[in-house]
């Protein structure tokens, strides 16, 4: 069976976060030295779950060589097409990117657990983790392990994975995660990224008409941040635990996602809530100094740089 460390909050830095493996354990940082270095965040701050800071270079997991070797050539691979833009990380597979962002945002989960549970420890208690959490995380750590071992995703794939062409300025760099809903963004060079990382493509689908609008438009950085909001608030909103039937086989493991909606007739997404989405908003805009007054003054249209007061994808009058 592919290892899982979740049902019994097995983490520790003798084991390989992601093979179970433990000899010849080394340190792998979260985010890519390459990445470290063209952006200058070695000693920079980020900020946990709990309010706590470490430094980009800081984060750091248990990693076996076999591993290591894997991830390396996904790096590589990586690396050459965000350095080519927009144009060649287009053309990397869903899988291809799906691991390498899940690599960083599983890596980082890895790094809070391991935080939580020394915390917890010094107290005298035990970690706890909600079940549905356990079994969100021990599906999304299977599918991750598709980068070191077979495994074939039948059907529809159980991530949301979007780039979209951005002009940022070239130093840019903002990421950003959200752990419990297993969303992600990335804004870098002349591309962002949007990732839903276990919704089965329904955050696509709940957005399909703005997208519909959005493609074939480079979109400025407050638009893309805008478009951020709407899949973070949405991913907040998917009410839906996505069940997958996984087969171990010698040859691979197979991994198949059942319908969304199951026995529920409970539409996959709770009501939009414009103030909640206008204070979420608020925070992606942040560099702007839009303010939740202003943004929901008008609750039956809250303000938008994506679109114009018809409708369609707005094209002038952007902040930069």
């Amino acid at each position: 069976m592919p290892y899982n460390p979740f049902p019994r909050l097995d983490f520790n830095d003798r084991t390989c976060f992601l093979s179970g493996d433990t000899s010849d354990i080394t340190r792998l940082t979260v985010f890519p030295q390459w990445i470290l270095d063209a952006y200058q965040l070695t000693g920079k701050p980020f900020k946990l779950l709990d309010e706590s800071m470490v430094t980009y270079d800081g984060i750091s997991v248990p990693c076996s060589p076999g591993t290591l070797l894997s991830l390396t050539a996904l790096e590589n691979r990586i690396e050459d097409a965000f350095n080519g833009g927009y144009g060649q990380v287009k053309e990397l597979s869903q899988e291809e990117l799906f691991h390498w962002i899940g690599k960083m945002v599983y890596g980082i989960m890895y790094h809070e657990i391991r935080t939580g549970m020394r915390q917890q420890a010094m107290m005298g208690e035990r970690m706890n983790f909600s079940q549905s959490l356990v079994h969100k995380f021990s599906h999304f750590l299977l599918m991750l392990q598709s980068v070191i071992q077979p495994v074939v995703f039948e059907g529809v794939l159980p991530w949301t994975v979007l780039v979209f062409p951005v002009e940022n300025e070239p130093a840019a760099f903002n990421y950003r995660d959200e752990i419990n809903t297993l969303t992600f963004s990335l804004s870098m060079k002349n591309f962002g990224i949007i990732a839903c990382l276990q919704d089965n493509g329904a955050n696509a689908a709940y957005h399909e008409e703005i997208l519909q609008k959005v493609a074939g438009q480079t979109l400025q950085p407050i638009q893309f941040e805008e478009l951020c909001a709407r899949f973070f608030y949405s991913s907040y909103l998917f009410n839906r635990l996505p069940e997958y039937t996984v087969l171990t086989m010698p040859e691979a493991t197979y991994v198949e996602a059942m319908p969304l909606r199951g026995i529920s007739n409970k539409p996959l997404f709770d009501a939009w809530q414009v103030k909640v989405y206008g204070q979420v908003l608020e925070n992606f805009w942040k560099p702007w100094g839009y303010l939740l007054l202003e943004i929901i003054k008008d609750p039956e249209h809250p303000m938008s740089f994506l679109l114009d007061e018809y409708g369609d994808f707005r094209r002038s009058g952007l902040p930069r």
